[in-house]
Parts: structure tokens; C-alpha cells; sequence
């Protein structure tokens, strides 16, 4: 059984996404890494949080980015594949209209 390491419940910190069983939202911790702290930085700070914990929230922005981009991109009339060169593209830091 896999624990959900990323939970959002409208009753805790009006429904953003947080590390399960706390109220660290995801846009702190990446705020936070976005201003320059470290990993390292952000575990001494919050002792709760954990290194899998902080990935997740990582990990969940950059699923959110890519939905988003995939949206954009179906939109504007490209086909799946050219969905897929795309985010390739994106990924190899290649500058590419959309």
C-alpha cells in the first residue's frame, strides 16, 4: 500500500495541497526552493518533512506543468505525438513556441 505523500482537503489550508498530515502547502516548499533554500535548509526548518516528502511536491508542480502545457499544446490542434515532441523539447530546454 502506497501513502499519499502530497493530500488536499477543502477543511485544511483552504484546500491547497499540503504534505499529508501537516499544513506545509506544496507552494511553500517550492517558494522556498524558488528564493534559494536548500533541501538541506528546508529539512532543518520544518523537521516534519522528509527528503521523499519535499520530492513529492516537486514532483506533483511538475505533473500540474505538464497537464497544463499538454492543454495548451491539444489546443492550439497538435496531435498526441506532436504533444510528445514537444515536451521532449521542452525538457531538453529548447526554446519552442506554443
Amino acid at each position: 500500500m502506497t501513502k499519499n505523500l502530497i493530500d488536499s482537503d477543502p477543511s485544511i489550508m483552504m484546500g491547497k495541497p499540503v504534505i499529508a498530515g501537516t499544513r506545509i502547502t506544496v507552494e511553500l516548499i517550492l517558494e522556498k526552493l524558488a528564493a534559494g533554500e536548500t533541501i538541506e535548509q528546508l529539512l532543518e526548518e520544518h523537521p516534519r518533512l522528509t527528503r521523499k516528502e519535499i520530492q513529492a511536491a516537486i514532483n506533483s508542480q511538475m505533473k500540474k506543468s505538464f497537464v497544463n502545457l499538454s492543454k495548451k499544446v491539444r489546443a492550439s490542434g497538435y496531435k498526441a505525438k506532436d504533444v510528445e515532441s514537444i515536451i521532449k523539447k521542452v525538457r531538453l530546454n529548447k526554446k519552442y513556441k506554443i
